[in-house]
């Protein structure tokens, strides 16, 4: 079977649809599937929910499509650094499902895996644990959590061969692989495409047989989220 396809919107064709529950990879504006991300907007599919560990920021990764208001609720573990999230949350025109960071990982991972559910210490006591059944272990009050299992993921890798092995590269290999598992459907980014067998398959992080699209990207921008310089003495 082909994996790899000419374009990101082409990769996307007949996959995306109104309504759709997406996952999407990334660490801030680390990771994330640019190009996939921008023509999803292009698309123009809306009610969208959308997986991730945060929302990107104000005109860029996926804030680009809370600003189009292409999503309607958001499976997040941190919101701050996006002005408009703020606002559309703070005025009810966006839903939000809070959700402890390493929950959130292990919500992907156990969807990847084919467990439905399982139980975290996590968030006992607060209102990430309202409406959800509560059981005892041992002594300790546990939550339950149910697995992710998006219809679409959107992720991005440093280097795919053509039966879609991944390769992250350094700090982008956050949230990516566990999306990638957690997808029915999952579409990698890459930078770089080789012919299959060209990767030591030691250097796998991910196998090829949780994708089944490859799109090209060679130059993304890889925009930095918030630059801090140290101002040195005598500089």
């Amino acid at each position: 079977m082909k994996k790899v396809y000419p374009s990101a919107a082409a990769a996307l064709q007949g996959i995306v649809r109104d309504g759709q529950l997406l996952a999407v990879g990334g660490f801030g504006l680390c990771g994330i599937p640019e190009a996939l991300i921008a023509a999803l907007r292009d698309s123009g599919v809306k009610d969208l929910t959308v997986i991730s560990n945060n929302a990107g920021v104000d005109g860029f990764g996926l804030g680009m499509l809370l600003e189009t208001r292409q999503i309607r609720k958001m499976i997040s573990s941190y919101v701050g650094e996006n002005k408009e999230f703020e606002r559309q949350y703070l005025n009810h025109e966006l839903e939000l499902e809070f959700t402890p960071q390493g929950t959130l990982a292990e919500r992907l991972r156990a969807g990847g895996a084919g467990i439905p559910a399982f139980y975290t210490r996590t968030g006992v006591g607060t209102i990430v644990a309202e409406g959800k059944e509560l059981r005892d272990f041992d002594g300790y009050t546990y939550v339950m959590e149910r697995a992710l299992m998006p219809e679409v993921s959107l992720v991005k890798a440093w280097k795919a061969d053509e039966s879609g092995n991944l390769v992250f590269r350094r700090t982008a290999r956050n949230f990516n692989p566990a999306a990638a598992m957690a997808g029915r459907i999952t579409v990698a980014e890459v930078e770089e495409i080789v012919e299959t067998g060209s990767i030591d398959p030691d250097a796998v992080h991910l196998p090829g047989i949780y994708v089944h699209r490859i799109v090209l990207n060679e130059h993304p921008e890889k925009r930095i989220e918030k630059r801090t310089i140290t101002e040195k003495k005598g500089a």
